[in-house]
């Protein structure tokens, strides 16, 4: 069984745990404290970790998320189980239960806001911190069952985008800028999920799935065509052989990128 409380976080319980609405599928939120307006022109301090885990027990303990996650320095606070829902979403009475709307509606703040200064450094967007601590936070986000899926699109900007009908049948991970009945517009950017080097195909694997698909192709020479002869078969293996090899260089190219990120 999935662990309630995530391993390595600060157990910071908050109490009022209530159940979730289990007949809808498994959600992630991901939110970013925006505490302070900053600008490229005029950055700001990051408001100190500590801070934001006094707040969320004391005054903002009516809008507290399950996980409050430190991107820079890789720590974490929990103030609820994951089996309990959190109160950071808006909820409009009479419509889905934004925080309640899943197996588990699991919700994480990032400390960050845009423009933010943090050991002398300015970070425009979240992405652009350390990161320090997503692989574990996404293993136990994983481990409620939550896919590795964006169902509104991963987040690359401030613009809201929603959709009830989205909302209610598909799981994975919602923008607070994509919950309907909210109009925050965070997180502007989040990590994309951790690949595993064991999860990626190896180049052998992909060359031989291109090589089989293009001889299953009705491109290639049959034996009812007319014209077939051992020349037309060699000739066009030739070329489908180049064409095969163009696309395992690029893919090649993708998975050391994908390994880089990691």
């Amino acid at each position: 069984m999935a662990d309630l409380w995530m391993p390595g976080a600060t157990r910071a319980d908050v109490g009022d745990h209530a159940p979730c609405d289990t007949q809808y599928p498994p959600k992630a939120i991901a939110h970013i404290t925006w505490d302070r307006n900053a600008t490229a022109a005029s950055p700001a301090d990051l408001v100190p970790y500590a801070n934001l885990k006094v707040y969320f027990t004391g005054a903002g303990r009516p809008v507290a998320p399950h996980i409050l996650w430190d991107p820079f320095e890789g720590r974490f606070a929990q103030f609820y189980p994951a089996n309990s829902r959190s109160k950071s979403l808006a909820d409009a009475s009479g419509g889905t239960r934004t925080n309640r709307a899943g197996k588990v509606v699991i919700q994480v703040e990032a400390l960050f806001f845009p423009y933010c200064r943090y050991g002398g450094k300015v970070y425009p967007r979240l992405v652009d911190t350390p990161r320090k601590g997503w692989d574990q936070l996404h293993a136990w986000v994983k481990s409620w069952g939550v896919p590795d899926a964006w169902p509104m699109g991963r987040p690359v900007d401030f613009v809201s985008r929603r959709s009830d009908s989205v909302w209610e049948t598909r799981g994975g991970w919602y923008g607070h800028s994509q919950v309907p009945e909210n109009s925050h517009q965070d997180p502007g950017s989040w990590p994309d999920f951790p690949v595993k080097e064991d999860d990626m195909p190896s180049a052998e694997e992909i060359a031989d799935a291109v090589w089989a698909k293009q001889l299953a192709s009705p491109t290639a020479p049959t034996g009812t065509d007319p014209n077939r002869s051992a020349g037309t078969f060699l000739r066009w293996g030739d070329q489908h052989h180049r064409e095969v090899m163009t696309r395992l260089a690029a893919v090649e190219e993708e998975l050391a990128a994908l390994k880089a990120q990691k």
